[in-house]
């Protein structure tokens, strides 16, 4: 009797640590998500190639390397260049889900006939109902208003421009950042050398932050295992 009694504790105590392992576990594999650092070299500036070739000497004051637009105004068109994104993004997302289900069931075993005889009291009914009901609902709005300054990296055979860039602000409690990169037209850039950020293509805008503010917008690690998929509720 006391070995049986102490197989069921060590199995209890197994099920229970596996629980709070798989509890640890997916607090900490939600907590492990990469941190931004600044100086990533993914958005490093790039030196301009061409300025780093010389033309032959031909006594002509106008430079193929350079390509300087005499007639126009003095944008970015070259590897290196800089251009000022004014961002302009608004978003908005809402959905609302709604899901029943009902489900009845019902067994009738009619009293049988035996050799004439049929009062035998094991007629027999099941009767089954299931009801199943969920909804949901997520409304999301974002905007970004401001500037960043970026530089181009390459120069596409259609003359498209790849651009990419990152600004950081440090403040009392942390840092925050915008990054950007992306794809853009050279007709689209305004004479003041700027271009709309709804103008690029590819975009992929990110904007965070560091320190005590952006770890008080964090859901702890049980917080985010209640509200995964694994857990069962």
């Amino acid at each position: 009797m006391k070995l049986m009694t102490s197989n069921r504790t060590t199995r209890s105590a197994s099920t229970l640590a596996m629980v709070l392992f798989l509890v640890l576990l997916q607090g900490c594999t939600a907590m492990s998500r990469p941190r931004a650092v600044p100086d990533d070299p993914e958005f490093a500036p790039v030196r301009p190639q061409a300025m780093m070739q010389r033309d032959s000497a031909s006594g002509s004051i106008y430079q193929v390397s350079r390509n300087y637009n005499f007639y126009g105004d003095t944008v970015a068109l070259n590897v290196g260049d800089v251009l000022t994104v004014i961002l302009e993004e608004s978003t908005r997302a809402s959905k609302n889900a709604e899901t029943s289900i009902t489900k009845d069931n019902e067994v009738t075993l009619p009293e049988p006939t035996i050799l004439g005889k049929s009062n035998f009291g094991i007629n027999t009914s099941l009767n089954h109902e299931r009801d199943f009901e969920g909804s949901a609902e997520a409304d999301q709005s974002n905007s970004l208003a401001g500037s960043i300054t970026v530089t181009v990296t390459e120069v596409l055979p259609n003359g498209v421009l790849r651009i990419r860039g990152e600004k950081w602000l440090s403040l009392t409690n942390g840092d925050e950042y915008i990054r950007l990169t992306g794809l853009v037209r050279p007709q689209d850039i305004q004479p003041d050398n700027t271009v709309a950020s709804n103008r690029i293509a590819d975009a992929r805008f990110a904007y965070g932050g560091t320190g005590d503010f952006d770890q008080a917008n964090q859901m702890g690690w049980l917080a985010r295992f209640f509200n995964s998929e694994w857990w069962p509720l």
